[in-house]
């Protein structure tokens, strides 16, 4: 007799790197972030970044971070900054840990970066190419928005490299 688990089977991995989870004919993602002032919140991303908003509250505002729903939440308990001075080291920067972004076209992501420099913004990491010559060749900035979270862009120099492995490692 042949027992059977109540626990659901986990399916291997298909050769492909596709998997269910990556398949979307709308590819968004949604993010809601801790602030600690919604109006500073609403320069940063609407004015500073030119996200357009969508709902809001006393409480939290929407943002359309290029196609990406992005929430700012008022964070009552004060928790904010408490992972701000995590880091980990990706090709020679300081990366913070944790962040969240947007890849975006190489055209795009430069008339952001020029707005960003010129408007004075202080980078986290300057906007730059890392990973020059590999499968993961990408241009990328790192801010903080007022509240101190992380945001990184960045443009692939071949946007179907952006899952691709590296052929040897980069830190070696």
């Amino acid at each position: 007799m042949t027992t059977t688990s109540a626990r659901p089977q986990l399916r291997r991995a298909p050769t492909s790197s596709r998997t269910d989870a990556a398949v979307s004919d709308r590819p968004r993602f949604h993010l809601a972030i801790p602030v600690d002032d919604l109006d500073r919140a609403r320069r940063f991303y609407g004015e500073l970044l030119g996200c357009p908003e969508g709902r809001s509250s006393s409480h939290w505002v929407d943002f359309d971070l290029y196609g990406h729903q992005v929430v700012a939440h008022l964070d009552d308990q004060h928790s904010i900054g408490r992972a701000a001075d995590v880091n980990n080291s990706v090709d020679g920067d300081d990366v913070p840990v944790p962040h969240f972004g947007v890849i975006l076209d190489p055209p795009l992501w430069q008339a952001l970066a020029d707005r960003l420099s010129n408007a004075g913004t202080d980078f986290v990491i300057e906007p730059r190419t890392r990973f020059r010559g590999t499968p993961g060749e990408q241009s990328t900035m790192f801010l903080r928005d007022p509240a101190g979270n992380a945001l990184e862009f960045k443009a692939f120099a071949d946007d179907d490299a952006v899952f691709a492995p590296f052929t040897s490692h980069p830190d070696s």
